[in-house]
């Protein structure tokens, strides 16, 4: 096709070349008689010499370089500008390209010996900058000698004509750093072939599309719009022009360009910053998108010092099998928001981020249901080694397109089971195993067969298909399951419910029992129905629920979906439910009073006081944050620590000495008694004078001498007084305990025995 040609019937601008600009008459389009910057654009970054400018340039010439010695060409997309009545072309968009093209014509032309202000192309200039046109002038004026052999700049610096103050000007300054950089690529290629290529009007090697307006109304509003304005130069111009080219190459979509910078931008429009540009969104979205078919290639990333174009070319050039593949992808991701005429209202449909409301609920920190948005936002960024765009994430807006691009069915219920073993998979979800997930999830949704999630968990994916298959044997129960499933706490995962009807009123019940306020009554009521704690092998450490912890509840109720581990917490939390449902009142905080104390109650009248009927009666033996208990030789009984954090180095409780404290009234007499160390050792609860200790061992209560032999005397008449022992210890205060179910347990509350020793020692002036 002729550059002189139109690509398209109804496609606005038309392919041309840096030469072929110039007096190029197009039917309908106005004439460029020179190319003149405005004041409004930013000063020709393209030569600053930091890091990141660097690699830009260097992958542009590159890709100039590739063009202008191989036969392919390269496309640098659109150009955009305003022209006016005397056919000065003011860009909008492309300075930084233009510039460059100049300085290349510029750089050939004197080495093959022909610059001269005769030539169209010479016409140039920053047209509000009088030094930088002054320049562009001189440099087409006063040419270097053919045979240069120093670097440019170096001969323009020293000539007469050159102006001291123009070391000043940062974009001659940046001219000089291309031109240099310039002939540092090309100088040894023949000049005479490389202007023959350059200058071929039917197949250029470097080309891009020309929108010339002669009447573009507010042009600093769409300039602002079209992302330039004082903005530095972004990595996204030069990824841009690298992949138009591949994409050129490839003999893709011809509308790359023209998408790129119209309907794609106008996508991303509405998620601009507040620089009023979408570069960034641009290039986190490629990121996305460039990530995908990495892994769906089955590569990982490792390299974080690996450019965009080296990544786009490994994928999207021609030397990948696969690479019409990639690029339809992603062609069809930008192109399927094309016609969305509201992309928040969309992914709204889809996804929620509260209990309430219509669509599958999405859960974490930086939880939003405009999965697009996110991804745009803060794909790839870290936080610590934590990706603020997540892999469950990924997965999800993975699917959604997927589901776009191949018009899946039951769509609404994919993405639930998906969201469901995303969650349940976090121990599975590493950047490792995302090549697997990719494609995995990419049949899922296509297809909806269970089976293709072969490497999330085992344990959610069987339970996704007896879900399914209660829900269509039970449709009447879909919108309880989606609510269970929909719970911060859950999240998915229904591995601590019986998958019958019964799912129906235990739903109810469970939403209104764990509120969060009600966390610290459910501690007490649901161990009151069942000894639901998780215990470990060959360990002396217990989990119950928290006061004030979601994820410890999801350790207790969830816990990577085995229902068998799980049977104790699914039964006591059926029989809670069962109760709250049934129960006479409607307040879910009375209710759950009542079971306790009936169970309490029920406990003093048998006279089995044992550590069950402790935890449920006395609050403060359930106020660790981690829900964790270390209790003696691997057993629950009458010595059981309470951790505030994971780990025993660090300050805990003892669960029966702060609650005797505590029901003494915590007197001040007595130091607060927080411990430290392991749970092997002897905890002494003392009072702050003497030093007199008290802890609570399976057999009772034991009382040690504090420092002072003057107060052994008040100790010992007081524990003999109260029929006291002597023990190795000092002395030990038995209560009174029967055999039940092969184990010793009081028969008579110990805290409240505590409670009356403790306020007896300080009565006695201990």
């Amino acid at each position: 096709m002729s550059i002189r040609e139109s690509d398209e019937e109804n496609m606005t601008g038309y392919r041309t070349t840096f030469q072929a600009m110039f007096g190029e008459q197009i039917d309908g389009m106005p004439s460029v008689e020179r190319v003149a910057i405005p004041l409004i654009q930013r000063d020709y970054a393209q030569g600053r010499l930091d890091t990141r400018t660097s690699t830009i340039r260097a992958t542009f010439l590159d890709a100039l370089h590739a063009a202008l010695t191989g036969e392919t060409s390269v496309g640098l997309d659109f150009i955009y500008g305003e022209v006016h009545n005397d056919g000065t072309f003011e860009p909008l968009d492309g300075q930084q390209r233009l510039t460059t093209l100049f300085l290349l014509h510029w750089y050939l032309a004197f080495r093959r010996g022909e610059v001269s202000a005769a030539q169209p192309w010479t016409n140039f200039s920053y047209a509000t900058r009088p030094s930088a046109r002054l320049f562009c002038e001189r440099l087409v004026k006063h040419p270097p000698p053919s045979d240069l052999s120093t670097p440019p700049s170096a001969w323009i610096t020293d000539q007469s004509w050159y102006l001291h103050l123009w070391q000043f000007d940062p974009t001659i300054r940046a001219m000089l750093v291309t031109i240099d950089a310039i002939a540092s690529r090309f100088a040894d290629e023949s000049p005479d072939e490389l202007w023959q290529r350059l200058s071929d009007a039917e197949n250029p090697a470097i080309w891009f599309q020309l929108l010339p307006i002669d009447d573009m109304g507010a042009a600093e509003d769409l300039y602002i719009k079209m992302n330039s304005r004082g903005k530095p130069l972004t990595e996204f111009e030069a990824f841009k022009a690298f992949l138009g080219q591949l994409v050129d190459e490839a003999g893709g979509f011809e509308d790359f360009g023209h998408k790129i910078d119209g309907d794609w931008t106008d996508v991303l429009w509405p998620y601009r910053g507040e620089n009023n540009i979408v570069d960034d969104e641009f290039m986190r979205y490629f990121d996305f998108l460039m990530e995908v078919c990495e892994w769906r290639e089955g590569w990982s990333r490792v390299d974080d010092l690996v450019t965009p174009e080296k990544r786009a070319k490994a994928l999207y050039g021609l030397g990948n099998p696969r690479h019409r593949e990639h690029l339809s992808f992603m062609h069809g991701a930008f192109e399927t928001w094309v016609a969305e005429p509201n992309l928040r209202d969309y992914f709204e449909s889809l996804f929620k981020t509260t209990l309430d409301g219509d669509g599958v609920r999405v859960f974490g920190a930086n939880a939003t249901s405009d999965l697009f948005h996110a991804c745009c936002d803060r794909y790839g960024d870290l936080r610590g080694s934590t990706r603020l765009f997540s892999l469950t994430d990924t997965l999800l807006l993975l699917a959604v397109l997927v589901h776009r691009q191949h018009q899946t069915p039951d769509v609404a219920a994919r993405l639930r089971s998906l969201r469901n073993v995303n969650e349940a998979s976090q121990f599975e979800m590493r950047v490792t195993n995302m090549p697997k997930f990719v494609n995995e999830v990419t049949t899922f949704i296509q297809t909806g067969d269970f089976d293709a999630l072969a490497t999330f968990n085992t344990n959610q994916v069987n339970e996704e298909k007896a879900k399914q298959d209660l829900r269509t044997l039970n449709p009447e129960l879909i919108p309880s399951i989606a609510r269970l499933e929909d719970h911060a706490v859950l999240r998915g995962t229904l591995a601590c419910f019986d998958l019958s009807s019964s799912i129906s009123h235990r739903a109810s019940a469970f939403e209104a029992a764990f509120e969060p306020t009600r966390w610290p009554l459910v501690t007490g009521t649901l161990l009151a129905c069942g000894a639901y704690q998780r215990g470990y092998q060959n360990s002396d450490r217990f989990q119950f629920g928290s006061p004030n912890t979601d994820s410890v509840w999801r350790l207790v109720l969830v816990d990577r979906g085995d229902r068998d581990v799980l049977a104790p917490a699914r039964e006591a939390l059926a029989a809670m439910l069962d109760l709250i449902a049934d129960a006479d009142t409607q307040d879910v905080e009375i209710a759950l009073g009542e079971i306790a104390r009936d169970f309490t109650k029920s406990r003093a009248d048998q006279e089995r006081f044992d550590w069950r009927y402790h935890l449920v009666r006395y609050p403060e033996m359930r106020e660790g944050n981690t829900g964790i208990y270390y209790g003696a030789d691997g057993e629950l009984g009458y010595e059981m620590t309470m951790l505030r954090k994971k780990v025993q180095r660090s300050y805990y409780r003892d669960a029966y000495l702060y609650a005797i404290w505590s029901e003494a009234g915590r007197p001040s007499e007595v130091s607060d008694p927080w411990f430290y160390g392991y749970s092997t050792t002897a905890r002494w609860m003392e009072l702050a004078r003497s030093r007199v200790g008290i802890r609570s061992v399976s057999g009772g209560l034991a009382l040690r001498n504090g420092d002072s032999a003057s107060d052994e005397g008040t100790l010992k008449a007081l524990c003999e007084a109260a029929g006291a022992e002597p023990c190795e210890d000092g002395w030990l205060l038995r209560t009174p305990q029967r055999s039940h179910a092969g184990e010793l347990v009081d028969t008579v509350d110990r805290v409240q025995v505590g409670a009356e020793i403790l306020r007896d020692l300080i009565t006695a002036g201990l």
